[in-house]
């Protein structure tokens, strides 16, 4: 069995929060105007052979810093400064052949981009040299200096924190984030400001149960694993792991390894998923994975942070996302993503109540940042935060400004069109 204390510390960099009471956070926000002109590009990005939508495609205003990503249905919106209406736009995602296109070809609204499957048989590209798993991945963590960013930036980033009872939205919270990022080689953690969020929940469909995930935009940014290696990828837990090589895929046309990782102490909650690592600069660009929670005890005590009497919470689902994007050959943490289901069970009750929390993070924009002054004129939050209510936003067309975000889905945009009619009725 493995020490439990230091356990829960490398398991746990977010924690859920479920009150039997309404609980009101405190948290000031700091709202700025924006006067950046802006043209904005709405459309969705298809599988060339069956027309079926492409989810978490990356796209890239090229020779800028400037990006966003497609959602579940396939949609983006991409807001460009008027002066940059000249560049190309460059679209990638794995399984497929990346694709750059100009601006002029993009309209808008409905722009329909296709992408070509990768077809290339790839197990046979002499490229591949790597014939150890695990010493691929040592060697992918012993390069992260070499190939992660060494500089400190600022990033812009869209925060999104959805909470489903069922089929239902109950809450929806939407944040634009400003992230001061540590180099990769320094042990100092990324601090964050809210710079723009709006959130509403529906807490007559939370069983008196108001659920609330404690973490925020911290939940998506720990999911950095190059920079956080102690919550999964740990230099000396690297003989806690299987390790076998998947077939080899391409992302952003380049030749991309596969591992399969997993531990192999499964007394508690345990990780396994998949490793995508740059098969000529041994660079982790993606990572897709899983905390197995079949000990419903164990899994209960480590995220359940607080439960009402006579009821049982735990985690069904545990499951998160990491890409990262290049930039003049260094790479930096781009989207990250988390989805958490869970049962609440009560005594006295026949049925149980499911909840599916999703959040993520895509960086929209970032720049390379020498100075604090930017720390000292804004307010930081803290990794325990909790999304406050801020209702009105929903009303505003123009909320986001030239802020790009991440399209929301078609039940998102259901539940924000239902908050958009109750403030019209107010």
């Amino acid at each position: 069995m493995k020490h439990y204390e230091s356990y829960l510390n490398v398991k746990t960099p977010f924690l859920l929060i479920l009150f039997s009471f309404l609980f009101v956070a405190v948290q000031s926000f700091a709202f700025q105007p924006s006067d950046i002109k802006y043209v904005e590009y709405k459309g969705e990005v298809v599988n060339a052979r069956n027309g079926k939508p492409i989810s978490s495609a990356y796209l890239a205003l090229n020779n800028s810093n400037i990006s966003t990503i497609t959602n579940s249905d396939g949609e983006f919106s991409l807001k460009v400064p008027e002066d940059l209406t000249e560049a190309t736009v460059t679209i990638s995602v794995l399984g497929f052949q990346s694709k750059t296109l100009p601006l002029t070809y993009f309209e808008s609204a409905n722009t329909r981009i296709e992408l070509d499957e990768t077809v290339e048989e790839l197990t046979e590209v002499s490229l591949y040299k790597a014939t150890n798993p695990r010493l691929l991945v040592r060697e992918m963590l012993d390069k992260k200096d070499d190939n992660y960013l060494s500089d400190q930036s600022l990033m812009t980033s869209f925060y999104r924190e959805t909470i489903k009872k069922g089929w239902s939205n109950v809450s929806l919270s939407e944040a634009v984030v400003k992230i001061f990022k540590s180099p990769y080689n320094s042990a100092k953690k990324d601090l964050v400001s809210i710079y723009k969020a709006r959130k509403s929940t529906d807490y007559d469909k939370l069983d008196t149960v108001a659920l609330k995930l404690r973490g925020g935009p911290f939940n998506t940014l720990y999911l950095d694993m190059m920079k956080y290696t102690e919550y999964v990828l740990r230099p000396e837990m690297l003989d806690s792991y299987e390790y076998r090589f998947d077939d080899p895929t391409k992302i952003n046309d380049r030749f991309t390894y596969v591992v399969d990782f997993k531990e192999i102490d499964e007394s508690d909650p345990w990780y396994y998923g998949k490793l995508f690592i740059d098969a000529e600069t041994s660079t982790l660009v993606k990572a897709d994975y899983h905390l197995n929670v079949d000990d419903r005890n164990a899994a209960a005590e480590m995220f359940v942070k607080k439960k009402p009497n006579g009821s049982k919470v735990y985690p069904t689902e545990l499951s998160y996302q990491v890409d990262y994007a290049q930039e003049d050959g260094k790479w930096h943490y781009a989207y990250g993503k988390a989805q958490l289901e869970y049962v609440v069970n009560w005594k006295r009750k026949i049925f149980n109540s499911k909840y599916k929390i999703n959040s993520e993070m895509v960086v929209t924009d970032w720049q390379a940042y020498a100075g604090d002054d930017w720390k000292k004129s804004v307010d930081l939050i803290k990794p325990n935060i909790v999304m406050v209510d801020d209702v009105s936003g929903f009303s505003d067309s123009e909320f986001w400004g030239s802020n790009n975000i991440i399209e929301p889905e078609k039940s998102i945009q259901n539940a924000i069109d239902k908050i958009k009619r109750k403030i019209d009725d107010q």
